[in-house]
């Protein structure tokens, strides 16, 4: 239970307790995962110490903005902290969301790994907030200030201006530690009533990605600059996060958790009821006809079923590339409509946040993106050719704690951009945990929810539309998956041939958008004529012309961690 135990006094009188936040869980509870040495054992060493996670709390502090009184953050200590564990900070939820958060503690497993702070440094009070005395209590933030040779990893919040204990949290001996980044304001107080601001960020590592070791406390950074104002953002108030030096990465999941990890969470993938051009699996799209060509114009080969014969590692040094036959209209036509019932998702498995979260990132193959279809304010305009290539990647990672096996979000990559969204926010298939991935009409990019969703400028209502629908046309991922890639397991994934092909998946495209809406315009009312050069403006780059699409090794996410 999340304790809300908070005392307001006004004269000397107690006022009733803030009520208890509504909580947010999985619609469905957790299987018991297969066994293994550290996934979901709710405890993981980073090597010289070994942390928990802590998802209950006790009601610190609530800020209301006197802008709006609907908008407020709370703040809460982590309760039933394990023995010998102790608090590195506070942690800080926006109250217009279901609660639902981590802090993690640490235990000691070398001595001095370690410290009390040796003194706090108020960096903000609400005590000239002309009613919080009277109405809600004040609110304290302190940054610990630690011996020489360790970092605070968070701040401590009070209601009382005396400083707080030494014992209330500890700070982490520097090596042990990683740069930490504020990312994402929560909140940011300003009033007439306040002579200093208060702006509160979240945090995550710096040193991201499969490779990074920065693990992520939980704890919020708060300042009373802007962060525009700010030149460097990452060593704002010396906040940091802890690295991982275990090598080994225990807490991952080994293949049969992998498994049932997709069993568990694969998302179903549903098409728009008019897509034309449906995904298939890479062998069916080589095996019934694609080719593989060269800068050399005489050369064109048939690719092999499993991509053996494709020019494998290397860089993408354009001088290949797949396309489809050439000199045959009618096998053309077959293979961009894909073949739905061949499709599956292609997973590559990978740490995240040093090993303290794992991604399980799903590629899907489409032959084919087609056209895409402008829309002006309350016209629609289809695009002939603008948009379409040859072969789509397209992709949706699911972000999993390794304390407990429990879906945090999941990314949704769309175009050249995407979003997390967080598992509260996840429409889920019937009262499982099985969240749902809707692909936009011909482009096949990811959502969360079906809808328009416009690529361009909202504002104006001109963009490229974005369609989305559940249909009869969909993919269930966690029956229809091939494991492709787990770097972190060794050999025991043995990734496809056709993974190593670094060149592109499709031949280079010049779409000519400009001179075909200008085609178009010809044909519309004169009152919209001159919204054409604001169109061409807000177009996405990529829809004037772009190289051919490269395969999944070749985009960033792969190595890196997704964009935020």
């Amino acid at each position: 239970m999340i304790g809300c135990k908070c005392l307001y006094w006004n004269n000397l009188r107690e006022f009733p307790p803030l009520k208890e936040p509504e909580t947010f869980s999985l619609p469905a509870s957790l299987p018991q995962w297969p066994s293994g040495q550290g996934f979901a054992s709710r405890r993981i060493n980073l090597g010289e110490l070994e942390v928990a996670e802590i998802t209950t709390f006790d009601f610190v502090w609530r800020y209301i903005s006197p802008r709006d009184n609907n908008k407020s953050v709370s703040f809460y200590k982590p309760n039933n902290i394990p023995e010998n564990f102790h608090c590195l900070g506070h942690y800080c939820h926006s109250d217009s969301n279901l609660l639902r958060g981590f802090v993690l503690v640490a235990r000691e497993v070398v001595a001095k790994s370690l410290a009390k702070p040796l003194d706090y440094t108020l960096v903000w009070s609400s005590n000239d907030l002309s009613e919080e005395p009277q109405r809600r209590g004040c609110g304290y933030f302190w940054l610990p200030q630690p011996p020489r040779g360790y970092k605070p990893m968070g701040f401590v919040v009070t209601t009382s201006p005396s400083k707080p204990e030494s014992d209330q949290v500890r700070c982490v001996r520097a090596d042990l530690t990683d740069e930490c980044e504020a990312y994402r304001v929560i909140i940011t107080a300003i009033s007439d009533s306040l002579s200093v601001p208060l702006f509160i960020w979240k945090t995550r590592p710096s040193d991201r990605g499969m490779w990074g070791r920065g693990v992520s406390v939980g704890t919020f950074n708060c300042g009373t600059r802007s962060p525009e104002e700010e030149e460097d953002i990452v060593s704002i108030n010396n906040i940091a996060c802890l690295k991982n030096n275990d090598s080994s990465l225990h807490a991952m999941p080994n293949l049969d958790q992998i498994h049932a990890l997709i069993r568990h969470y694969g998302p179903t993938v549903y098409f728009h009821p008019d897509e034309a051009y449906l995904p298939s699996s890479v062998s069916w799209f080589f095996k019934n006809g694609a080719v593989l060509c060269s800068s050399d114009s005489n050369f064109q080969e048939p690719v092999d079923e499993n991509g053996s014969n494709l020019p494998h590692g290397g860089t993408n040094d354009k001088q290949f590339w797949i396309d489809l036959p050439r000199n045959d209209e009618q096998r053309s036509k077959f293979l961009m409509r894909g073949d739905l019932e061949s499709s599956k998702l292609y997973v590559h498995v990978k740490p995240a946040f040093g090993g303290t979260f794992t991604d399980l990132a799903f590629w899907i193959f489409c032959p084919f993106n087609g056209p895409a279809t402008l829309k002006l304010g309350l016209v629609n305009l289809p695009l002939a050719k603008t948009g379409q290539h040859v072969c789509d990647w397209e992709h949706f990672t699911l972000r999993i704690s390794n304390f407990s096996g429990e879906l945090y979000a999941v990314y949704f990559s769309q175009h050249s951009g995407g979003e997390w969204i967080e598992a509260q926010d996840l429409e889920f298939v019937g009262g499982s945990n099985k969240p749902v991935v809707y692909s936009s009409k011909h482009g096949h990019a990811s959502f969360g929810r079906s809808g328009m969703y416009l690529q361009g400028s909202d504002l104006l209502g001109i963009g490229i539309r974005n369609d989305t629908a559940r249909s009869d046309l969909f993919v269930d991922s966690s029956s229809r998956y091939e494991i492709v890639a787990a770097e972190y397991l060794g050999g025991a994934v043995v990734e496809p041939p056709w993974l190593g092909y670094m060149r592109e998946w499709g031949p280079k495209i010049v779409y000519g958008s400009r001179t075909e809406i200008e085609r178009l315009n010809e044909r519309l009312p004169w009152r919209l004529r001159c919204w054409v050069d604001a169109v061409l403006r807000k177009l996405p780059v990529e829809l004037s012309g772009e190289e051919g699409p490269t395969g999944p090794k070749e985009k960033n996410n792969w190595f890196g961690d997704e964009r935020w």
